[in-house]
This record gives structure tokens, C-alpha cells and sequence, in this order.
């Protein structure tokens, strides 16, 4: 079975055929894979009237376990955002009624974000309907070829992952 990559790389080979054009075969994959997760991500988010950033923010805390609650600083390192971008997402949230702030009570100038019963509901069922997207776009693979390419995948995301600082 063709794909746009295998015509894409032809055509590089035949206009290029100085260049090893090899890595195009599986990154320009990869490329093209992130689009198409990208849109069914937003359509699995868009049924739950949430934005992929606030599913990000929302899941981070559903995944902190009962109390559901972080600091703006873990938020941060799990969702890769500046100081000031998490603070106008964790506003926006607040007004939505999705979290809430709550003095740290282990810190008298901190605050900790906490998911509402209405932000942990909003989570759970966004997270559901991704899951049933991303199992859609898995179904040509069988059992075994998921945890190989999973594994194939870590083996390049790890080093990225793993950056001190």
C-alpha cells in the first residue's frame, strides 16, 4: 500500500539523488501521524467543549490523584509552559468553574490548583472520547505491532524527554 510519504520520497530520489533521503521515510511519518492525532484530538475535545490546553491542565491534575490539586509550578513542568501562560490558563479555568485556587497550606504566599467535580467530569469524559479516537487510528495494528512501535518510538522521545533543566 502507497502513502503521500512513499511519493514524496520518489520524488525526492529522482530530483535529489545525491541526498539520503531515508529519514523522510519515517519522520515525515511521524510528521503527518502528530497532524492527524492533533485532529482527533481537537474533535475529541471539542465534544467536551474543552481546548486541547485545557485538557492538558485539567488531566495533569486528575492524574495527581484525590485531592486533584498542584502547584502552578508542577502544572508547569508537566504541561511545558511559561509562568505567565499558566497563570491566564489556570484564570480561564477559574472562570469556567473547571478549578479552583486554594492557599497552600504549606506555604503562606502559595497557591494550589484544584480540579472542581465539574473539571474532574469534564476530564474523565474528554479523556474517554480521546481514547476512543486514538483507538480508531491504532485498529490496523495488531496487539503485538503496539508495543513495538511504542517501544520504537520511546527508544527516539526518551532522550528528548530525559533534557536536565
Amino acid at each position: 500500500m502507497e502513502d503521500e510519504v512513499d511519493r514524496l520520497v520518489a520524488a525526492w530520489r529522482r530530483e535529489r539523488p545525491d541526498l539520503d533521503v531515508e529519514p523522510l521515510e519515517v519522520l515525515s511519518r511521524v510528521s503527518r501521524l502528530a497532524r492527524h492525532l492533533d485532529r482527533a484530538r481537537r474533535l475529541a475535545f471539542a465534544e467536551h467543549q474543552l481546548e486541547p490546553w485545557e485538557f492538558d491542565v485539567l488531566t495533569a491534575l486528575r492524574r495527581a490523584g484525590a485531592p486533584y490539586q498542584l502547584s502552578p509550578g508542577q502544572l508547569l513542568t508537566q504541561t511545558l509552559v511559561t509562568s505567565g501562560t499558566m497563570t491566564n490558563r489556570i484564570d480561564r479555568l477559574t472562570q469556567k468553574g473547571l478549578v479552583e485556587r486554594l492557599p497552600d497550606p504549606t506555604d503562606r504566599r502559595g497557591v494550589l490548583v484544584r480540579l472542581t467535580p465539574e473539571g474532574r467530569d469534564r476530564a474523565d469524559q474528554a479523556l474517554a472520547g480521546l481514547l476512543t479516537q486514538e483507538r480508531a487510528i491504532l485498529a490496523e495494528l495488531s496487539q503485538s505491532q503496539r508495543v513495538e512501535l511504542a517501544g520504537l518510538l520511546r527508544q527516539l522521545t526518551a532522550p528528548f524527554d530525559n533534557i536536565p533543566g
